[in-house]
């Protein structure tokens, strides 16, 4: 399993933080020159995208089949370089915009894969939270648009997960929070510097539920959910799901992953 990606960036102060955007310079200052994207998400996508306004960052980013292979997206905001690994080979990823990277593998099939990601001249193994699908079901969604949803604490906050892959065991932490009028969600903690800018949340379908799998990551991560208002701003809130949350006057949120049996079932009876 690989290892949890160190993040680039300190945490930031969380009153009224705003999460930042890595800008197009930014984002490319540090890659070479960019080559234009495959056939595939525009550049108004892209922006939407490293901007945290698109509603399905999935369906861009992650392993997706081509008519002649399957293509590999990122989303590495600040990184220098981006190399994947699929089936044993390295592929190395280009810069094309705004923080995205992107390699074509002619002849390739769908797969597990990880990344090799450089920052500050420093490569670090990490897993891509875009390859994994959703952790809520549609009855679930059916149920929460409903109104009819009976245990909301079971597929809403933060829950870890543990998964079987081709490459070995993996455990994660996977997000959930319905936000109906939200423009774009992220995810943000001490797991990536409270920089969300790498962690954008996608909506599943009509629900307002935005969803991530965060790999490599556990009990114990301190956490809040970055929302993008109608009105274009960023606001900061901590999970109303949560099970465990900080000592106030801190306010993150913390996952918790308990392992209590209840032994009550004859009582209940």
């Amino acid at each position: 399993m690989s290892e949890q990606t160190p993040a680039p960036k300190k945490r930031s102060p969380r009153k009224k933080a705003v999460a930042k955007t890595v800008t197009k310079a930014a984002a490319g200052a540090a890659a070479p020159a960019a080559p234009a994207p495959l056939s595939g998400p525009t550049s108004e996508e892209l922006d939407r995208l490293a901007g945290g306004a698109h509603h399905d960052p999935h369906s861009i980013l992650g392993m997706h089949p081509t008519g002649d292979g399957v293509v590999v997206r990122a989303l590495r905001p600040g990184a220098e370089r981006v190399v994947a690994r699929i089936s044993g080979e390295e592929v190395p990823l280009s810069h094309v915009h705004a923080g995205v990277w992107e390699a074509a593998v002619p002849g390739g099939e769908m797969t597990d894969y990880r990344l090799d990601v450089t920052y500050h001249g420093t490569t670090y193994p990490a897993d891509d939270p875009y390859r994994y699908l959703p952790t809520l079901g549609e009855v679930d969604l059916h149920l929460i648009g409903e109104g009819r949803h009976e245990q909301l604490w079971t597929v809403l906050g933060a829950h870890v997960r543990r998964y079987e892959s081709l490459n070995g065991p993996v455990t994660g932490v996977s997000f959930a929070v319905w936000a109906p009028n939200a423009r774009g969600v992220r995810v943000i903690g001490d797991f990536n510097g409270w920089d969300g800018s790498s962690h954008p949340m996608r909506v599943l379908g009509s629900s307002g539920v935005w969803e991530l799998f965060v790999p490599d990551i556990g009990a114990g991560t301190h956490y809040k959910f970055a929302i993008l208002g109608q009105d274009g701003a960023w606001r900061e809130k901590a999970d109303p799901m949560a099970r465990r949350t900080e000592v106030p006057p801190l306010t993150a949120s913390v996952v918790d992953d308990s392992d209590y049996t209840w032994n009550d079932d004859a009582w209940l009876e």
